[in-house]
C-alpha cells in the first residue's frame, strides 16, 4: 500500500531524535556525584582523596568547607603547581559548592593564606 508524501521521513526524524535523546539521557544517568573529602569535606592533605576513583567528565564534586575559612578555586596547572589563583580563576565561596568536571585534567585549591601550600589542592583526571 503507497504512503502518503513524507510520512516515511517524518518516521525517521522521529527515530532519530528519540536516539539522540536516549543517548543524551545515558549521559546524565551515567554522571556520578562525589562529596570531595567524604566525611571530612574539602580540608587539608586532599592528594589521595582522588586515588581509587574513577572519574569522567560530567561528574559532579561537592565541595563542603566552613565558608569563613576556606574557598574553592579552579585553577590551572600552574596555578595548582604554584598555589596561585591566576586571572579570571573561578572562587567557590558558598561552603557546598558543585562543579562539574571537565574531560581531562581539573585542578583545585583553596587560596586562604598557606591553606594550598598545607596540602589544600586536589588534581583530578577525567575520563
Amino acid at each position: 500500500m503507497p504512503q502518503g508524501r513524507g510520512s516515511a521521513g517524518g518516521q525517521v526524524t522521529v527515530v532519530l531524535w528519540v536516539a539522540v535523546l536516549s543517548l543524551l539521557l545515558a549521559q546524565v544517568a551515567e554522571a556520578a556525584t562525589y562529596t570531595v573529602g567524604d566525611t571530612r569535606g574539602w580540608s587539608f592533605n586532599m592528594d589521595s582523596w582522588p586515588r581509587g576513583k574513577r572519574f569522567r567528565a560530567g561528574d559532579v564534586l561537592v565541595f563542603k568547607y566552613n565558608p569563613l575559612v576556606h574557598n574553592v578555586v579552579a585553577v590551572n596547572a600552574a596555578g595548582y603547581n604554584g598555589c596561585s589563583t591566576p586571572r579570571g580563576s573561578r572562587v567557590l565561596t558558598s561552603g557546598k559548592d558543585r562543579v562539574t568536571l571537565a574531560r581531562g585534567r581539573n585542578y583545585f585549591i583553596c587560596n586562604s593564606v598557606g591553606h594550598c601550600q598545607s596540602g589544600m589542592k586536589m588534581a583530578i583526571v577525567a575520563a
